[in-house]
């Protein structure tokens, strides 16, 4: 017979509750329909990705005055671009005439921004530089046209939304994280590498998946298992906006350099592999720093942007290539788990899971304990 569990919106946030209640020795995973409910990715939508800070990309895809990149978060159709102040926008790329799509490409640079539906023509920081025949509308107002920026912080290079406006500022949140990372000086590596995707996996699988080291061993027994092994992973504490956990190399591990001069010899034996909620993981290695930006595509489909930064300027030195095919290779085995996982997820044969300890799984404990935070049973959600 089936087992029962939780299917329903209000029973999953009661299921996050009552999870979150148990001792950390008693933690369990969610239900299998936490990761394919459609209804319950609404309110995740809704609830967290327009009002937490999302990770968009890193400012070294956009250099110089007049670069941008497209994408979209939730729907929203966003411009993110580097405007003739040397300031990053992150702008609405939604015409203010008739709702067209504003930039089509993927990227590039422009000295302004043309809708090819009617020509209206922005700056790179979304105000409005004209708009053909339309001088003698009464109603008219061409400031009141201006693309709508939406708030945006830049945190070690890496460049964050807030759609709705009312999250608490991310820097200060994110102080003990930086502790954590001071020696690595992530903010003095260079975007080396950036590409896309969709998975056909949840948001949440390949959040936790990339958050734990207790699959390393069997996911990735060529790849990453040889040089970060799961029996050598250590559980960082954590705080409200962020989880870690330390990935240490194997003795027998040649060092992987180049180093900071302030590394010491502990910073240049591990990586940092980190999420700042709800959807941004990142790996700094003591040479080079991996990161995902996540955006929900669908209950069964998350869209990646993912990039590789180091300390060297070129993106054709032998050494980069080799990383960023090292994790090319790592990334294709773990969409491969993940996308059986998601098939595996319809199941009503599961409740949930047993989870790992501490230093294997107890950044996915505290994942569960901030989304019971934004989306537990007892959180008043009408007047949020």
């Amino acid at each position: 017979m089936p087992i029962t569990q939780a299917t329903t919106v209000e029973d999953l946030r009661q299921e996050l509750t009552s999870l979150k209640g148990l001792n950390r020795d008693e933690a369990r995973t969610m239900p299998p329909s936490f990761y394919t409910s459609e209804d319950f990715l609404e309110l995740e939508k809704e609830h967290i990705f327009r009002r937490q800070w999302t990770c968009l990309g890193h400012v070294g895809e956009i250099p110089n005055p007049g670069d941008f990149y497209t994408t979209e978060l939730v729907g929203e159709q966003l411009l993110v671009s580097r405007g003739h102040d040397g300031e990053v926008y992150v702008l609405s790329n939604v015409c203010r005439h008739r709702g067209n799509l504003v930039e089509a490409a993927e990227s590039g640079n422009r000295r302004a921004f043309v809708c090819q539906y009617h020509a209206w023509t922005y700056d790179a920081d979304g105000r409005l530089k004209t708009a053909p025949l339309m001088k003698d509308v009464k109603s008219f107002d061409m400031k009141g046209c201006s693309l709508p920026q939406f708030p945006t912080e830049i945190w070690n290079n890496f460049i964050f939304v807030n759609l709705d406006g009312t999250a608490e500022p991310l820097e200060e949140q994110l102080g003990g994280l930086q502790k954590v990372l001071q020696n690595y000086h992530h903010e003095e590596r260079n975007l080396l590498f950036m590409d896309g995707g969709v998975w056909g996996t949840n948001w949440k699988n390949l959040t936790e998946n990339f958050m734990e080291g207790y699959h390393l061993f069997a996911t990735h027994p060529k790849t990453l298992q040889p040089m970060t092994p799961t029996q050598l992973c250590k559980k960082v504490p954590g705080e409200d906006r962020w989880t870690a956990y330390r990935a240490y190399y194997h003795p027998d591990f040649p060092p992987r350099g180049p180093f900071h001069p302030d590394m010491n010899e502990d910073d240049r034996q591990n990586s940092v592999l980190f999420n700042i909620f709800p959807s941004f993981v990142v790996a700094v290695a003591s040479n080079y720093t991996l990161f995902l930006c996540l955006r929900p595509a669908a209950a069964n489909k998350v869209a990646i942007r993912w990039g590789v930064c180091g300390l060297q300027t070129d993106p054709k030195d032998p050494a980069v290539v080799d990383y960023v095919n090292l994790c090319k290779a790592f990334n294709a085995e773990d969409k491969e788990k993940l996308e059986t996982l998601q098939v595996a997820q319809n199941t009503r044969y599961l409740s949930t899971g047993p989870l790992a300890p501490d230093d294997l799984e107890g950044t996915i404990w505290d994942f569960l304990g901030y989304m019971e935070k934004m989306l537990g049973a007892d959180q008043n959600l009408a007047s949020l």
